[in-house]
């Protein structure tokens, strides 16, 4: 039987994070993730395997320039008014 996909949700809670942070690592880490349509889907092992190897805690040069946690979001983030 081959192993199930699980969602940004199922994964976040098997690692104890939050979706956010999922979407972060995928964006700026390289996390093992596959699009499937609009969703984003990983398999347990790869993910495991990835977070052993220490690719979460360490800087990657896999890094966007902005926006929000959201890989499909990078770059849109509003500016901060000067002065706030």
């Amino acid at each position: 039987m081959s192993e199930p996909w699980l969602s940004t949700d199922e994964i976040a809670a098997h690692l104890g994070v939050t979706k956010d942070t999922v979407y972060a690592w995928i964006a700026d880490k390289g996390m093992p993730a596959h699009k499937i349509g609009r969703l984003w889907k990983c398999q347990a092992t790869e993910v495991d395997e990835w977070v052993r190897t220490g690719a979460a805690a360490s800087d990657s040069p896999h890094t966007h320039d902005g926006g929000g946690p959201y890989p499909e979001q990078a770059g849109t983030q509003p500016k901060r008014k000067e002065g706030r």
